[in-house]
């Protein structure tokens, strides 16, 4: 039997490094060697607090932020071919539903798969990429241009990319991301492409703001105990055309109407801890200034393409987010850089 290094998820903070069989295949689906994996913050939370069916008797390979090479095909798979250095857009819908068939298999109802989430994932040399992904065209060949980590990081970008559809950024307008870590600069990144005149990202670790103005001295960091204070300073008393709210604190979400600008666009991007999801919304702002709030979640395929476009034609440069690059043998620390938000993005490099 050939084995592959894999980290399995065993339970809350419980992951192993173990030799495991290669997956097999069957005539519609891929087997890829993995190249690069980045760590995703969903990562994060699904090793510090355990993951439903995760278990000692059920671990899971986890990581869902990757490419790599087709090592092999099904016999039945037509459209790739052995060699082919590929992305994998991670979510997979049934394919047949009103939201699959409309191009947002990513919202589906029916049928949800994941690798790393609920099926085995790419912190591990090999993946096997299922049928649906084959089939609804979730495996993307790479544009030259594009690198394996850079695809990796794609991912987040096109959901980020999601939010960005939502809102609506233009040329002129003024932005605010509350959240500096890679989501926000990444936020930070697509506004400055569309134009936008202020960027502006608030966070409450100072160091955090400075690695994001290190990335873009553009970027207009807020760290200040009265936010509302510096945003009207910097738009000259207009406020915000567009807010993303790129963290999971309930009071960001308030705070972010306040700063609205008339007819302002306002995007709930972080999700919410279970127990902190209800949060109290001041409506008559909605009401009286016309503004859109939003959320957004995941990515479509179609989104998941038009970003590895943008990385290809040098629109947004995602190399920059990343602080560290770890074999698989030391996922571990890498884990841990990650959990202490230590630099941006970590990656796992596989020869």
């Amino acid at each position: 039997m050939d084995t592959m290094l894999a980290a399995r998820m065993y339970g809350k903070q419980d992951i192993r490094l173990e030799q495991v069989a290669i997956p097999e295949i069957n005539d519609n689906e891929i087997l890829l060697k993995v190249k690069s994996a980045a760590i995703c913050g969903t990562d994060i939370r699904m090793y510090m607090n355990g993951y439903k069916d995760i278990s000692e008797d059920n671990p899971r390979i986890i990581g869902h932020e990757f490419a790599g090479v087709i090592e092999k095909v099904g016999k039945n798979v037509t459209s790739y071919k052995e060699g082919m250095i590929v992305a994998v857009a991670p979510n997979m819908g049934c394919g047949v539903c009103e939201f699959c068939t409309s191009g947002k298999g990513h919202l589906c109802q029916e049928f949800f798969q994941a690798p790393g989430i609920n099926i085995d994932g790419a912190f591990a040399e090999y993946v096997k990429i299922p049928e649906p992904a084959v089939r609804q065209g979730n495996v993307i060949p790479l544009d030259e241009r594009v690198s394996t980590e850079e695809a990796a990081l794609n991912e987040p970008l096109s959901c980020v990319y999601n939010a960005f559809q939502k809102v609506g950024i233009f040329p002129g307008d003024n932005v605010l991301i509350i959240g500096a870590g890679p989501i926000g600069i990444m936020h930070a990144k697509l506004a400055k492409m569309a134009g936008a005149a202020n960027i502006m990202i608030n966070d409450l670790s100072k160091e955090r703001i400075e690695i994001c103005q290190k990335v873009d001295n553009s970027f207009i960091g807020i760290h200040s105990n009265n936010l509302e204070e510096a945003v009207m300073n910097i738009t000259k008393e207009k406020g915000l055309d567009v807010c993303i709210t790129a963290n999971p604190a309930p009071v960001t979400q308030q705070i972010a109407l306040k700063l609205m600008a008339m007819e302002g666009r306002v995007n709930f991007f972080g999700g919410l801890p279970k127990d902190k999801e209800k949060v109290i919304l001041n409506t008559n702002t909605i009401h009286y200034k016309e503004l859109v709030v939003t959320g957004s979640t995941k990515a479509s395929v179609a989104m998941f393409n038009k970003t590895l476009q943008f990385i290809a034609e040098g629109l947004v440069d995602v190399k920059s987010l990343i602080s560290n690059r770890y074999e698989l043998k030391d996922i571990q620390e890498a884990i841990k850089s990650s959990r202490n938000a230590t630099g941006l993005k970590n990656v796992i490099i596989f020869n």
